[in-house]
């Protein structure tokens, strides 16, 4: 089937996704630079007709995360000839059934709709090419389809400005309290009772999660709800260390963006946080509070060029540029549309 044009004879994409997030937000940033984009946002049975309208009108549909609004992308695509794409997170290949965390612990028909999204997408985009691992074992799938595209960074958004303080800071957008688990937000505020002369910062916290954490914390972790993106950026430039203590994670934003503010980085060496931190931070066992403040206290004894060699990396890894050109290859590849230099 031939690809439509919009009057501007741009080819259309559908976006689809549960929530506009930073990451969903920047795709459709990149993408709109090329392409005209249709935004559908899905949150109820009744979105499905909008899935099926911006299908119809779409030359790709364009899918934020394998889950069932993924799966009906997928397959109203394949109904009406069009191509389809999914970019997985994590969460979406994830099975850890001790803490029910990943779209494979739930009930079967959300993980047969996952799997026959990933498997019939004409293209799946992961962030770390280890959750193309996860994927082939738990959906139980070839991966032929699946290629490594990360999310970008812009540095000239996110810089260093002023002088740093010995704060160690970490952000979690989470309200329950398995998913503050899983960040590691647990260890990062007993870690704090370590070195109560350091201040620990964590943000992004609401409801259970917050709650339940302010009856462990000590004085000098300070537990603040979701900010703006300006106050984040101001946060990043103010404090020296940035905690990444997660058990999984695909490509994690916060550590990427606290990086490109010359905080240096500590996490656990899981999924996609070794390939952006390198060689210009540190390393904790998961789960381990005493670790974590060792850890804390070494990078605060660090000289600035620590700070500086983790934006440098992020930079030359991770630039906008790069996800943009990725995004605009992956639809053309799809399609068979003209190349981006």
């Amino acid at each position: 089937m031939s690809c439509d044009l919009d009057k501007k004879g741009q080819k259309i994409i559908s976006l689809i996704y549960y929530s506009f997030s930073s990451f969903v937000r920047q795709d459709y940033q990149n993408l709109s630079k090329h392409f005209h984009v249709i935004k559908v946002n899905y949150r109820r049975p009744n979105d499905v007709l909008d899935i099926v309208k911006a299908v119809y009108k779409s030359d790709v549909s364009f899918s934020w995360f394998a889950g069932g609004h993924a799966f009906l992308a997928v397959l109203f695509s394949k109904i009406l000839g069009k191509k389809s794409i999914i970019v997985v997170g994590g969460y979406d290949v994830a099975c850890v059934p001790v803490i029910n965390y990943g779209l494979f612990t739930q009930a079967w028909h959300k993980r047969l709709m996952t799997k026959l999204a990933l498997k019939y997408a004409d293209k799946v985009l992961v962030v770390d090419p280890s959750l193309t691992e996860d994927a082939i074992r738990n959906a139980k799938i070839s991966g032929n389809n699946f290629e490594y595209l990360p999310t970008g960074y812009d540095y000239e958004m996110f810089y260093p400005e002023g002088t740093k303080k010995d704060i160690a800071l970490t952000v979690c957008m989470c309200e329950d309290c398995s998913r503050a688990k899983i960040k590691g937000i647990d260890t990062f505020v007993k870690a704090a009772n370590c070195l109560p002369e350091i201040k620990f910062l964590v943000v992004g916290l609401a409801g259970d999660a917050l709650e339940r954490l302010q009856k462990i914390a000590p004085s000098n972790a300070e537990l603040m709800g979701p900010k703006s993106q300006d106050d984040l950026i101001s946060l990043y430039q103010e404090a020296k260390i940035f905690c990444q203590l997660s058990l999984r994670e695909g490509l994690p934003n916060a550590l990427c963006e606290a990086m490109l503010c010359e905080c240096v980085p500590i996490g656990t060496e899981r999924n996609g946080i070794p390939k952006a931190i390198g060689d210009t931070g540190f390393y904790v066992p998961l789960g381990d509070p005493d670790a974590t403040a060792k850890a804390v206290a070494k990078a605060l004894r660090q000289p600035e060029e620590l700070g500086r060699r983790a934006r440098k990396r992020i930079i030359e890894l991770f630039p906008m540029e790069r996800r943009e050109k990725g995004l605009v290859r992956a639809i053309n590849d799809v399609t068979g549309g003209w190349k981006i230099k």
